[in-house]
């Protein structure tokens, strides 16, 4: 007479804990990603950057902590806001971005972080697209630039 076929994997696979398999990449609310998001903000500003917005991503979208939205007048400006972005957080950080797209045409310059996503639009570009309205419930957090500075 055969033996049943035990159908079970052997060695079983040990359970992954609840806590384990849901962790976010990043942590939530972490002040070093918010800190990268305003260097990131200051950094654009250093190139006058216009309407600069901080969008807290993390409680509403997994591809990103942080969206860094601003504007460049002209598709110099726009590669110039990007580079300045690269630069600052090579210095500060070691970091390069993971990805970027869009310098060439200098219309809309993305940079992925990881953690912090950068878009830098001309104005038509950021009016069509429109990111702060479908990213709108996300916590957009203000950043006071060097424009706030000469007023005061």
């Amino acid at each position: 007479m055969a033996e049943p076929i035990n159908a079970a994997p052997w060695p079983p696979a040990a359970p992954v804990p609840a806590a384990q398999a849901t962790a976010p990449l990043h942590s939530p609310r972490d002040p070093q990603t918010e800190a990268l998001a305003r260097l990131v903000a200051d950094a654009c500003d250093d190139r006058k950057a216009v309407d600069i917005r901080l969008i807290r991503m993390d409680e509403v979208s997994s591809l990103a902590d942080w969206f860094v939205i601003c504007s460049g007048l002209s598709d110099v400006q726009v590669r110039a806001i990007a580079r300045s972005v690269e630069d600052r957080l090579e210095e500060v950080h070691g970091r390069l971005p993971l990805r970027r797209e869009g310098q060439a045409e200098g219309r809309w310059v993305l940079l992925d972080y990881g953690e912090v996503i950068v878009h830098v639009l001309t104005p038509a570009e950021r009016s069509y697209y429109d990111l702060e309205s479908f990213w709108g419930h996300g916590e957009q957090v203000p950043f006071v630039g060097s424009a706030a500075d000469l007023n005061a």
